[in-house]
């Protein structure tokens, strides 16, 4: 069956003039699938080839004869007010207000994002998962049982894979499971089919304008939706069960208690939650059923507990209980999310890069200090104006040794005097600056740093213990990406 709107798009595109601002992970793609269908292509970076990422891109997109126009550096935003745009494609760290984009928007450009098209065109149901903690691992339990019970699935979003370049292969049979961030989402008109929140606490407040924004945000993720949305709540987070007050779809809930007082005001929503004796419920309509118990599932922490519940809420009209149980039981958990790396020397090494936030290294910590275990935390990253509250003492629950390697030092150091309570702990802090291991310039003493850091959380570890980075921050203090500094750091720890 053709794709009707896809089809219109193509013919509607062929010729036309397209500025593309950010030239980064899903829009690299989509400036290669557009050069495609005959679209003059301007691309707008604040870089220049002094950075190797785009120095890279402009020599890929010559090696391939992909024609582009290039507007970088400090006036990479000039030919939006100079020239006319038929279709602008902004990057997701900036609002559709800026002033360009409102010179373009008065010449009579469609204004838009990858994301926003992509959203346009799928032919196939969407299933998008948001929140402020926990979005990627439950958009991967949410793809993973999906698969498991046959369908055939796509992988997209902030989880790092765009997809738009790969539209003219999906079918309306199939199903698209998207991770959206906050940026992605602000002022977003489109959303997807079926939605989850899985919380919302404060975060990335170092670029939404505050907090009411960044909660708007999120919310858009089933804002637009009809009749026919779905949309997953966590009951246990006032913020994200408050959002069902503004849903027009179908809302499920998720929580980690037995949620009496939901399933009797919802009689007819789905409800996930885990009895009093540790079963993983479904409560539906027709009944309530057990699936399988916190304990057998795989990967550790009560917070991937609360992920399985709301992977369990969306997909509760397509799978079976068994699905669930399959993915339960043998899914080892994503990449930079409590990853081991390697033991050494009677000492296990973890990755734990995606942990960006405060709230997550304290659920990190949680799901360690849980299971009896103990060691040396190597942290430290950008702070996104978050709250700390808590931290020190998960941290020091897990652990009295700690190494930070970040530009939030201060504030984790703050935060463990705060909380210690008399408990005696150590910190080393790993001294750096504004050093990016992406620049030439610099590259050498961010790798010092971390090597450091890595070498200095291996001499205070002892046979037996765990020795995990998770980060407290974003890595854009040094790296280009969570995924970046995750693997530096498995490289270093290969090396011991």
């Amino acid at each position: 069956m053709n794709n009707l709107k896809l089809e219109r798009f193509k013919k509607n595109i062929n010729g036309r003039k397209a500025a593309v601002i950010g030239v980064g992970i899903s829009n690299k793609p989509l400036i290669v699938w557009l050069s495609g269908l005959g679209c003059e292509i301007t691309a707008c970076d604040a870089h220049d080839t002094s950075e190797p990422a785009i120095d890279n891109t402009v020599k890929e997109f010559e090696d391939k004869n992909i024609k582009v126009r290039w507007s970088l550096g400090s006036d990479y935003l000039k030919p939006l007010y100079e020239e006319s745009f038929d279709i602008v494609f902004k990057t997701p760290k900036m609002r559709f207000t800026v002033d360009a984009l409102e010179a373009q928007r008065r010449k009579g450009a469609i204004l838009t994002t990858e994301m926003e098209l992509f959203l346009d065109l799928c032919p196939a149901e969407t299933f998008g998962i948001t929140g402020s903690d926990g979005k990627t691992t439950t958009t991967t339990l949410v793809y993973e049982i999906l698969k498991t019970a046959g369908y055939n699935c796509y992988l997209g979003g902030n989880i790092g894979t765009p997809l738009l370049d790969r539209i003219e292969e999906i079918t309306p049979k199939d199903k698209v499971v998207l991770e959206l961030s906050s940026f992605q989402l602000l002022g977003l008109k489109r959303s997807v089919d079926n939605a989850v929140v899985t919380n919302i606490t404060p975060n990335h407040l170092d670029f939404h304008y505050d907090y009411r924004e960044y909660i708007d945000a999120k919310a858009n993720i089933f804002n637009n939706q009809g009749a026919t949305g779905k949309v997953v709540l966590n009951c246990n987070n006032d913020l994200t069960y408050d959002l069902r007050n503004i849903a027009r779809g179908r809302v499920s809930f998720f929580g980690g208690d037995t949620c009496v007082n939901i399933r009797s005001n919802y009689p007819n929503a789905d409800v996930a939650y885990v009895d009093n004796e540790g079963y993983l419920c479904l409560s539906r309509p027709s009944g309530t059923k057990k699936i399988i118990h916190k304990n057998d599932i795989l990967i550790p922490g009560d917070h991937n507990v609360q992920n399985y519940l709301a992977a369990i809420a969306i997909t509760s009209d397509l799978v079976s209980e068994e699905d669930v149980v399959t993915v339960a039981r043998e899914f080892k958990g994503v990449a930079h999310r409590i990853e081991f790396v390697r033991k050494l020397d009677g000492v296990r090494w973890y990755n734990s890069s995606i942990d960006t936030s405060p709230n997550r290294t304290i659920n990190t910590m949680n799901a360690l200090s849980g299971r009896g275990l103990h060691g040396v935390l190597l942290c430290g990253g950008k702070d996104k104006q978050c709250v700390y509250e808590g931290l020190g003492d998960a941290i020091l629950r897990f652990s009295d040794r700690i190494v930070i390697y970040g530009s939030n030092a201060d504030l984790i150091k703050q935060i463990l005097e705060k909380e210690a309570c008399g408990r005696k702990y150590e910190v080393y802090v790993i001294e750096g600056g504004d050093e990016v291991y992406e620049l030439p310039d610099s590259r050498d003493q961010a790798l010092k740093n971390m090597t450091e850091a890595v070498n200095k959380a291996r001499s205070l570890a002892k046979a037996g213990d765990v020795v995990i980075m998770s980060s407290v921050g974003t890595s854009y203090d040094h790296f280009r990406h969570f995924e970046h500094r995750g693997d530096l750091f498995k490289e270093l720890v290969a090396k011991l």
